[in-house]
Order: C-alpha cells, then structure tokens, then sequence
C-alpha cells in the first residue's frame, strides 16, 4: 500500500513522523499525507473517512493547518455508527471552535444525537455541546440539555450538569430553567452526579441573585444532610483516599456551603453544627484532611459570625503552622491574615508561632510571616516584638535583612511611644543592618533627634559608642557624624547624662578621629564623605584646639577625583583660613527640624507618577517624586511657595534664584559687624551687589554643602552643581561685568548691529552624550520677551529615542514652550532636533533670566534622565 495514500493506518504515518530526522523531512511527509486526504476529501463514499480525520488531528497536534478538513467532521457525525461519530466529534471538538461558522450546520446534528436511544451517542453529543457550544446553540439546545438532566443514566446526568454549567455561562438568562433541575442533583447518592450538580449549582449562585436565594431556602439543609452523610460514612473503597471518604466531594460540599451561608444568618445557623463536626472529627494527620479542614476554616470565616466557631477556625490555622509541610504553613499564614480583620484577638493567641515562622528557612514563608506579624503589632505588644525581631534581625540571612529592616523600620515609627524608645530602637537596627535601611529613615531619625533637645547628649554619646563596633554601617555612620559635627561639644563635656548611662571619657581628638575614619574609609560612598566635611568644618568652629588638624585634613581632599568633594575641600578650607569672623555664624547648630513638614514631604513624595504642562506624565524612581501642588516648578526646586518674602534686592535674587532665604541667623559669637548685618557679610563674601574690585579678593570662595536640607548648616546653602561647568551670577543693577563663584567672568554683553541687538550663543549644557546650544532673539519694541531656539545634538553612537524636553524658571519669568522638531535624535551628529520657547521676563532690567531643565529619553529601551541649571544667559535678556 502506498504510504501517503487515504488507506494509510495512522501508526503508520505517526511512525513515518517520528522517523523524520530534520524539521524539513517532517514538513515533507505532512505535506504528503495532507495531500493523499485532501484527494479522499472530494471523493463521495470513502470508506477510510474516519481514518483520514483521525490522521488529520494528529496532524492539527503537531501545527499544520488543516481547515480543509473541518466539513468530514460534519459528515462523520452525521453517520448512523458509534466509531464514527466518536471520531467525527473528537474532530469537532479539535479543529473547531465556538467562532467557526461552520457550526450552525452541526446543531441539527447535535439535537438528533441528544434525542438518540443510545446513552453513549448521547454522551459523545452532550461532550461536544459542553466543549464548544455557542450562545446561539446553548438557546437552540438548552431544553434538551435540561431534559437530560434527569435521565436514567447518571453519567448522562454527570455529562449534562456540566454541559448546563457551559450553557448558563453563555447565556445568564436561561439560568432560571436550570434551577429546579439542579436543586434536584443536591439529593443524588451517585458522587459523580453530586459533584457535578454542586459545581451546577455553585455557577448558578454566581450568574444569578434569584437561584443563590432559592438554594438557601430550598436546599441549604439538604446540602448539610449530604456532608453529614459524606463525613459520617463508612469505609468505601471506591471513594477512600488516605482513609478518608471522597474528600473531593467534601470540599465541593463546604465551598457551596461558603456561599449559601454568606451574608445569611439563618442558614450559617443551620451549618455550624456540621462544620463544628467537620472541624473536630477531621483527621490531620493526612494531606487530604488537611484539605478539608482548610476548606472549613475558609467557610467558617466567610459565613455569619459565630465566634466559637472562629476561634475554633482560628485554633485549626495555628496548628497547621506547626507543620512541617510548607505549602500547609503557608496557606494557613495567607488564612490569618484574613482572619485577623475578623477577630485579632484569636489571631494574637498564636504570636509566638508566627514569630517562629518570620525564622523559618522557607523565604516564602519569612516574607508571609513577617507581614502578619505587622498586621498583629499594637501599642500593648510593640516593645516584646520590636525586641524578638532585633534579635532576629542579628542572625538573619542577608537576602531576608532588607524586608526585615524596612517592616521593623515602619513598626518604631509608627507604635513609638516615647522618643528615648524610638532612638534607642533605630540605633540597633542601625548597627545590624544600616546598610539596607532606606534614606528616609535615617533622615526621619535625624528630625527626631533635633526635636529631642533633652536628648542630645545621650543620642550623641550612644552614637559615639555604636560607630565603634558598627563603622561599616553606612547609615549609622551618617547619623553620628551628623550628630557629632551638631552636638559634638556634649559628647566630649558629657552634657545632659542620663541616669541609666554609663559615663565615658571623650576628648575632642577623640570626636575628631570618629569623622576622620569615616572619610577615609575606602566603603564610604559620596554623602558620607560629604556629610563628613561639613561636620569638621563644624567641629573646627567647635573645637579650636583641633582647627590646624581639621584644616589639615579637610586639605587633603582638595586634590579629589570626585568633584564634589574637592570643591567641598577647597570651600571649607578658605572659610577656616580666611574667614574666622563669621566662621561661626556660618556653622552655628542647625535650628529644629519641623517634624509635621518633613512627614508631609514624605507622605507627597509617595506619588510616582507626575504631570507635565503638554497633558503627558512621567513616570520617576521611588523616592524622588515631588508633592503635586506646582509639580514641575517645584521638581526642579526653583522655587518655594511658602518661602518668605527677600528683605533686599541681593538676597531676592538670590532667592528668586535658588529659592533660599540669606536672612541673618540670630548668634551669640562673632564679631559686631556680623551681628548687625549676617545678610551684608555674606553677600559680600560672595561678591554679590558689588564693584569687581572689591569683591576680586574673594573670587575663590565657594560655599557649598550637601543637597540634603537635612545635613546642610543653617546658613550654607547650594550655589553650584557639579554636573554644571559654572554657575554664573549677574549683578541686581545689570552692570559691568563681574567675578563668578568659580573664578569665571560673566558672559559678555550684547552687541548691536542695523536691527538690533546681537546676543552670543550660549552652551546651555553639555554632558558626555548631549550638548544644548541656545540661540537668542528678541522681537521688535518688546524688550521683555526673548525668543530662545534651543539645539540638541547627540554626542554619543546611540540613537535617542522618546526625547523629552523641560524645563522651569521662577516667579518673576513666564516660559512657553512649543513642540520640539521631532522625538528621535540621531546619533554621532548626524542630525539635531530643534525646539523654540519664549521667555517673558517681568524684572527686565533687574534681574536675569535663569532656567532649570530636565532632559529624558530612551537608548536602547532603557530610561536616561539628564538635569541641569543654567545662569549664563546674555545680560540685557
């Protein structure tokens, strides 16, 4: 016989399949094979029909389309024998679906085969119907179906209850015609049909308030009847898993139970006996009780309230944590965590088992257990589960130390009920696992502090003995050295010892090698070594005997890699050298931090998404999200809507410009001049509102300090930024040219010609991959406004795609931006993308233009984002 023709037995060509050694011999032999059926398929009688078809669904299995086949299936169905509507509606049920057209031929033939004499042609039909029946088909045949239901047969039963189940989920509306049917399943003592009638019922409570109200009424003690007969029954082979009768039928029982008994009191009070009988009698010892009994406790949670039920429940879910299975554990920790909205206090009874599962080694199980054991945290338990943890937290595995830490973060922060507590708590996590606490908590730790003022000393000194033994803590280590630069002369005088201290000897060397470490400390990263300077600038006001060596090592930093902190090094050193007067006006003690504003900060920075001014959003890192009020203004902190009003025109500008207040602070030392004007000394260090040949001797200092409000002195404030080449400050009155803070001249004024003035391009920013160059022009008889075209070219062998353009002013400018050139920016210079704004200065003539900007965009499908301020416009804009 030829191997690819109709006749061909389907373990022949499987096995010429399975020969095929390469993909190519295997669509060879298919192609074949779909050729020899697609002959046999315009032949009338072909007695191999059911051959071919069979053939064809193997062939479907493996991929290959077979469409052209879908009609045999209708023809074999409609044959008079058994084996060919067997493989007719495995055919039909394969290589069609509810979708297919073709269907509607085949409802005839599906109503004459559920009306046959023969139980198996029924059955094949209602599987058919049940596998691929249609909205259109379930109202042609439902009454056939419903008919069925109570057929002498019980699997034709079975078949139909599941068949009906396909049928109210295509139409809700015939679920009305299903109810007594079903209601009649419930008292069937075939367990197959009762499955399956449960399963009916269940779907119908769901689609349908009318059938969930009638099974309350009318069957809910019939169902009860059946899961006592079920539990109470004797041995029975057929059924019996693990000694246990037919825990399948069990579970489907309490699930429909769970739903009768919802929201009713009068049929929870007519299954907590069962359920009570279930939950006692129910051997544990087994995989399939533990079945059942996670199903009752499930069904005692969700029906009305019964409280000895709940803690019997409750009692259940604490015995399975004692498991040794994981997967009961774990089940039973996700249970109580919905149990503990029900009744906390039964939940409670079982801490000390929760607590050992946060030890357990399942990380699962951990991260479940632990985010219990916060749900069950109040003001009674705090102080013994903030010690059980920190306990925990020291012998903890290091994946598990960044959950740990942040849960028991939150838990101090939120039960606290004194702040000696709260301190003490937060040093010790600070100790074991600073490196994975997160930098609002060491900064809400900080508040904390400086609103602790009869604590300094002892926060001080406990800080001065944890850096000890903890110095690879980076976050500890920031926290002392900002107490110590704050507090350092209570540490080495022992100011405010409390009575459970124990007294220690410090001396001011000793305070002093304390920052010294940290900053040579090769694991520190940048803020520590930058919190590290400002707290020897401090301590140098602080502690004269040790100035020369805080001078000597703040020196040895100026030769840094790290542009930060050389410019930190070469500022700090010029105001310990130079500017003795006022050093101490400039390092006095931070003011008290304002805890309520620092919450709210924290509590608006939660928002990750934020709107810009063309309707679109962008989407930032956690933590660095900005409160919504003036979201782009105040993203690039240009400004402050609760900022006092300037006192003077050069601290306006200021002002105006980094959004900071110059206004004097209130000192006890110093000289007189610096008591009576903070404002004039300043600005006369900064060279500020003066002649350049007065303020020349002073070109080289540069005030600088942290970008954390938080570690930064009380009258030092941001006047650069590293990622800019200089930041550049034009005089209040637009006069001649003067020196910046970097030692650089202003940019030079315009020039004229027959239209107009001329302004020089400026290089807005620069980085390694992208250069912004502006160009200026100003419309005719309006000198406020300037017209800025704005370039950007792609330094970098990357193509930028989704680019985004930024930027914001102060008050006193009002910016409008129109749509840029294009999205995409080529890579290498090969092409620029363009984008035009227009900038209104309302203090023309007073003040220059300054702008903050925020470039995003993609390379290669990841997100870049590029910031940057810009101060060196042309004067006279």
């Amino acid at each position: 016989m030829n191997p690819f023709s109709s006749g061909t037995r389907l373990r022949d060509m499987i096995r010429a399949i399975r020969a095929c050694k390469t993909a190519a011999e295997e669509r060879a032999v298919v192609r074949k094979e779909s050729a020899a059926i697609r002959a046999a398929v315009g032949e009338s009688d072909n007695e191999y029909r059911h051959r071919n078809l069979a053939k064809l669904m193997f062939i479907h299995m493996l991929g290959y389309p077979t469409h052209f086949g879908q009609m045999e299936c209708l023809k074999l169905i409609a044959a008079s024998g058994f084996p060919e509507k067997r493989i007719g509606y495995l055919g039909l049920m394969l290589l069609l679906d509810e979708r297919q057209e073709v269907l509607m031929l085949v409802t005839n033939s599906l109503k004459q085969d559920l009306n046959h004499s023969n139980q198996y042609i029924v059955g094949l039909a209602l599987c058919a119907l049940g596998n691929i029946c249609s909205a259109e088909m379930a109202r042609d045949l439902a009454p056939e179906v419903e008919r069925l239901l109570q057929f002498r047969d019980p699997n034709v039963r079975k078949k139909a209850a599941l068949c009906s189940i396909r049928i109210i989920k295509k139409v809700p509306d015939l679920a009305e015609n299903f109810m007594n049917p079903a209601a009649s399943l419930l008292k069937e003592k075939h367990h197959g049909v009762l499955l399956t009638g449960l399963q009916l019922c269940t779907d119908l409570c769901k689609v349908s308030e009318e059938a969930l109200e009638y099974f309350r009424k009318k069957c809910t003690e019939s169902v009860v009847k059946a899961l006592k007969d079920v539990a109470n029954s004797p041995y029975a082979p057929e059924y019996d898993i693990s000694g246990i009768t037919d825990p399948f039928l069990h579970i489907r029982l309490l699930r429909f139970l769970r739903i009768l008994g919802h929201g009713d009191a009068d049929a929870s009070d007519c299954m907590n006996d069962i359920l009570a009988q279930v939950a006692t009698k129910t051997e544990s010892n087994k995989n399939a009780g533990n079945a059942i009994l996670y199903e009752c406790v499930e069904t005692i949670m969700s029906i009305e309230d019964n409280s000895g039920l709940r803690v019997l429940a409750i009692n259940i879910l604490g015995r399975f944590l004692s498991n040794r299975d994981n997967n009961i554990r774990y089940v039973a920790l996700n249970m109580l965590m919905r149990a503990i909205t029900v009744d906390a206090q039964a939940v409670q009874r079982h801490r000390a088992t929760i607590l050992e599962c946060v030890k357990d080694s399942d990380a699962s199980i951990r991260k479940r257990a632990l985010e219990l054991l916060y749900l069950l945290v109040n003001e009674s338990n705090v102080k013994s589960l903030t010690k059980e943890l920190i306990e925990h937290l020291e012998v903890s595995e290091q994946e598990f130390k960044g959950d740990l830490t942040a849960k028991i973060c939150s838990i101090i922060e939120k039960f606290s009920t004194e702040k000696i507590w709260y301190i003490d708590q937060m040093l010790k996590v600070l100790s074991e696992a600073g490196n994975f606490v997160k930098d609002e908590v060491w900064h809400a730790l900080i508040v904390v502090i400086s609103n602790a003022s009869n604590l300094h000393g002892y926060t001080v000194r406990s800080l001065y003995k944890a850096v000890q033994t903890s110095g690879e803590q980076e976050s500890l280590v920031r926290v002392a050295v900002w107490c110590i630069g704050e507090y350092g002369e209570m540490l080495v005088n022992s100011t405010g010892m409390l009575d459970i201290e124990d007294p220690i000897t410090v001396t001011e060397s000793d305070a002093v090698d304390v920052i010294e470490i940290s900053l040579k400390n090769h694991t520190s990263d940048l803020t520590t070594r930058a919190m590290c300077l400002i707290a020897l600038l401090k301590l140098s006001s602080r502690f004269p005997a040790c100035s020369q060596r805080i001078k000597d090592i703040v020196v040895q930093n100026k030769g840094s890699l790290v542009l930060e902190l050389q410019q930190r090094s070469i500022e700090f050193n010029s105001i310990i050298e130079k500017h003795q007067n006022i050093r101490s006006l400039l390092v006095e003690r931070m003011p008290v931090l304002d805890e309520a504003t620092y919450s709210g900060r924290r509590a608006g920075s939660l928002s990750a998404t934020i709107p810009i001014s063309n309707g679109a959003a962008i989407n930032l890192p956690n933590g660095v999200a900005k409160p919504t009020a003036a979201p782009l203004v105040d993203l690039l902190d240009l400004s402050l809507d609760d900022a006092p009003a300037p006192s003077s025109s050069g601290s306006g500008f200021l002002h105006d410009l980094l959004g900071v207040d110059l206004s004097p602070a209130p000192s006890q030392s110093g000289t007189s001049q610096a008591q009576k004007s903070g404002t004039d000394v300043l600005l006369d260090l900064l060279s500020i509102g003066t002649p350049p040949a007065q303020s020349s001797s002073f070109s080289s200092d540069i005030l600088s300090t942290s970008q954390d409000n938080t570690t930064s002195s009380g009258n030092l404030q941001r006047l650069s930024s590293p990622s800019m080449p200089s930041t550049q400050i034009s005089s209040a009155a637009g006069g001649s040219p003067i020196m910046d803070l970097l030692d650089g001249f202003a940019p030079n004024p315009a020039t004229s010609d027959a239209n107009g003035p001329v302004y020089p391009s400026v290089v807005a920013f620069e980085s390694s991959s992208l250069k912004i160059l502006f160009n200026f022009s100003k419309p005719p008889g309006n000198p406020q406004t300037t017209t800025i075209q704005a370039t950007f070219t792609n330094k970098s062998p990357n193509t930028f795609t989704d680019f985004i353009f930024q930027a914001a002013v102060p008050k006193f400018l009002q910016l409008h931006l129109d749509p840029a050139s294009s999205n995409t920016l080529p890579e290498s210079g090969n092409g620029s993308i363009t984008q035009d704004m227009r900038v209104t200065n309302s203090q023309h003539g007073k003040k220059s233009l300054v702008m903050r900007i925020r470039i995003s965009y993609k390379v290669d499908s990841k997100d870049i984002l590029e910031e940057g301020q810009i101060n060196n416009f042309p004067r006279g804009l």
